[in-house]
């Protein structure tokens, strides 16, 4: 069976519910609460989903320089995923409530660890449900895996990268935060408004349709060709407030065929913590 690498359908899905070569996580989360993924799960979630909480599952030990999501040791997420039955053979699906902007996150992690069968679920939960789509209560059974660490750094870019990268014409960042955090014009998040120097903005938002399912592949390409203009999509690197929304432009970028794009995990939140980093508005 071909594996499913960027996106999956809800029916799609369907078919291989209890298939033991597949694991399916639940990547809910809010920002602004922390305690809704927990607490949406507990009320119902798809069956035989996992729960993976943003800040104790996808992220590291934050020290006020490297981000509000840096990301986990390798060796420690790849551990943690095994704990919730990840093996190396497995086809992982990862769904959320925010039209894949926290699913994205695991998809572009899992890559990152060397796994290439992880696709997002288009449409999340609510897909699921207008499919007609089941919804368990309580914990899912696990049997512990063995899940192999090949971590591929070639994947990110450290802060000391982009600071080399932005005057650069050959490189752009791109950023996925919304255009009135980017312009600095409004800031929920982070202690410091604007944006990094020479970046351009493309909101995660974007990528959706009305039903928060990712635009057909073409439209894509077309929209982020414009950014890219003669570049390469190698000389692209993501952005966001905190590596998380950047996933979600890698994963549309990949769905459009325009893969290499590298991300810059620590993102605005760790540019910002440092005040001798320039700042760009507007």
């Amino acid at each position: 069976m071909k594996p499913y690498t960027t996106l999956i359908g809800a029916r799609e899905l369907a078919q291989h519910l209890h298939d033991a070569r597949w694991r399916i996580f639940d990547c809910r989360h809010d920002l602004a609460n922390p305690l809704h993924g927990r607490g949406a799960f507990a009320r119902g979630h798809i069956p035989g989903a996992h729960f993976l909480h943003l800040d104790d599952d996808l992220s590291g030990i934050r020290n006020g320089r490297n981000g509000r999501h840096p990301l986990p040791a390798p060796h420690e997420f790849a551990a943690r995923l095994a704990a919730n039955g990840m093996r190396d053979d497995v086809q992982v699906v990862a769904y959320d409530d925010a039209g894949g902007a926290f699913a994205a996150r695991l998809w572009w992690m899992l890559r990152w660890l060397g796994h290439e069968q992880v696709a997002v679920l288009d449409g999340g939960i609510a897909a699921w449900k207008r499919a007609g789509g089941m919804l368990a209560t309580g914990p899912s059974a696990v049997e512990v895996g063995h899940f192999s660490c090949r971590a591929h750094h070639g994947m990110e870019v450290t802060t000391s990268e982009v600071l080399a990268c932005i005057a650069r014409a050959d490189t752009v960042v791109i950023d996925a935060r919304s255009p009135e955090r980017f312009s600095g014009e409004q800031e929920t998040l982070d202690p410091v408004a604007g944006h990094i120097p020479g970046a351009v903005n493309r909101f995660y938002m974007d990528n959706l349709d009305d039903l928060q399912c990712f635009l057909p592949a073409e439209e894509l390409r077309r929209d982020f060709a414009r950014l890219l203009g003669a570049r390469a999509p190698a000389a692209v690197i993501h952005s966001c407030g905190s590596g998380v929304t950047a996933c979600h432009n890698l994963l549309a970028t990949e769905i459009a065929g325009l893969a290499g794009a590298r991300l810059y995990a620590g993102s605005w939140s760790e540019w910002c913590s440092d005040p001798t980093r320039p700042v760009a508005r507007g």
